[in-house]
């Protein structure tokens, strides 16, 4: 069985709707309480890749954050949007499973479903 990790938000509907999709099919994954821990650039740079997205596709553009940074702007590079996820977690889109070398922003929940063993 492949490694699950949950990019998770007890406080958010669609990360609780997602673990409990998981939890439904017997799995428990590794749940990572990203705005406690936030991940490092590094590990947001792996995360993209696996995801096959850019930065920009995994900014929650409705925080306040996004626009105080004025991270609209369209000069701003990848390198510039990941070091302002790390700083403010806040801004990562979530729930983010992780299976194996493949990934999947859980929006609606049931997509975390497809990339399951």
């Amino acid at each position: 069985m492949t490694d699950l990790t949950l990019y998770h938000n007890p406080r958010c509907s669609k990360s609780r709707g997602a673990l409990e999709l998981l939890e439904a099919r017997g799995l428990s994954p590794t749940i990572v309480r990203y705005l406690d821990t936030p991940p490092s650039a590094a590990t947001l740079k792996d995360l993209l890749a696996k995801l096959g997205i850019g930065a920009r596709q995994l900014l929650r553009t409705g925080e306040d954050e996004y626009k105080s940074l004025a991270l609209a702007n369209p000069d701003l590079t990848d390198e510039q949007l990941i070091e302002a996820m790390a700083a403010h977690p806040k801004l990562i889109e979530r729930p983010i499973l992780i299976a194996g070398s493949q990934a999947v922003i859980g929006r609606p929940p049931e997509k975390v479903l497809e990339i399951l063993p």
